[in-house]
């Protein structure tokens, strides 16, 4: 296969703007050839926006006509649309989160094993410069034993789109931002099994009226997702993350955060930076990056392609992703039973 012929199924917001352009700069490699849209004039405006020849009212037919496929659907949708592509010889790349249900994901996995073909889920914060360099520095902090994650921003609830959506969404603030710092740790963390989460979850804030946020109006009185979310979880190797997120917080400013404290020294991702104990004294290297997010969504389609085409290995595996959606089942489990969970 000399160009890998691909298909969208959702064009959105974050196809436009990302997936689509990513793929459009590498033509030598990728062609998009259709596109699929609940929305059939959305679907018809991007095609004509970005010179796509064929738009088709049913995913079904687009897998006819396609090697790969970009799912930007809301999250509802992403196993049914994944395995029934998979299952049709079509590799997949699915927005994030992986799924909902853990039961979802593991049915994607057998879909991927079964068909021979590749799965791919959007966690973009692998590809960033930071975490890129955060990730070999890994090898200097020895044996990780606290992960302190906060993904924090301040009433930035999103007032379009579906992300209130309980329904369509499985969630709000965790499984939709929270979701891409559980990822990005536990890939600098190389995967550490879970044992225990115990975790609590909020929307007081975002169901009180007149509120003042800086992303558009939504309704308080139909909200029904977590605005904020905390939690603790233990792993196997004996290590612990404390996580903390949220789309509404009462806060001086956006904050994320993401640090890692090892045996040997600590990792911070943002700004990135690594402190160890050196020459008698603490020692802390700071690194200058300016983040380029075209840049870090043309990595991340480069990687697919590539892996798609036999030229690469994927980096974000979703054997590792199956593990986000296992935390965040289990934080929203501990929330409504109050009570921790605990992994067999």
């Amino acid at each position: 296969m000399s160009k890998l012929r691909m298909g969208f199924i959702g064009v959105g917001g974050i196809a436009q703007s990302r997936h689509i352009p990513a793929y459009l700069s590498m033509p030598e490699k990728v062609e998009i050839v259709a596109v699929q849209d609940l929305n059939q004039a959305r679907a018809e405006e991007a095609a004509a926006k970005f010179n796509i020849p064929q738009v088709y009212g049913d995913y079904h037919d687009l897998f006819k006509v396609v090697d790969a496929v970009t799912i930007c659907t809301p999250n509802k949708f992403h196993a049914e649309i994944s395995i029934a592509a998979l299952e049709a010889g079509v590799h997949v790349f699915c927005e994030k989160p992986m799924a909902i249900t853990v039961a979802e994901c593991e049915r994607m996995l057998e879909a991927s094993d079964k068909a021979g073909k590749l799965l791919s889920i959007a966690y973009h914060y692998r590809f960033m410069e930071a975490s890129r360099v955060a990730k070999l520095a890994m090898e200097d902090i020895g044996d990780p034993l606290v992960t302190r994650v906060q993904a924090l921003r301040r009433r930035k609830v999103p007032g379009w789109g579906v992300f209130t959506n309980k329904d369509l969404q499985g969630g709000g603030s965790l499984i939709d931002w929270g979701c891409h710092f559980l990822d990005l740790s536990l890939w600098l963390l190389d995967g550490p099994k879970p044992v225990e989460v115990m975790g609590s979850t909020y929307n007081r804030l975002s169901k009180t009226p007149d509120q003042l946020n800086d992303w558009g109006a939504f309704n308080h009185e139909t909200f029904d997702v977590d605005d904020h979310v905390s939690a603790y979880i233990r792993f196997e190797d004996g290590s612990s993350m404390i996580f903390e997120c949220s789309w509404a917080a009462n806060i001086k400013e956006d904050t994320t955060h993401v640090s890692i404290s090892g045996v040997d020294g600590g990792v911070n991702v943002f700004p990135l930076e690594i402190h160890q104990p050196k020459y008698g004294t603490f020692m802390t290297n700071a690194v200058t990056i300016e983040e380029d997010s075209a840049q870090v969504g043309l990595l991340q389609a480069q990687n697919f392609v590539e892996s798609c085409l036999g030229e690469a290995e994927l980096i974000c595996k979703p054997q590792e992703t199956l593990k986000v959606t296992q935390i965040i089942e289990a934080i929203y489990s501990s929330s409504e039973t109050a009570s921790s969970i605990k992994f067999s």
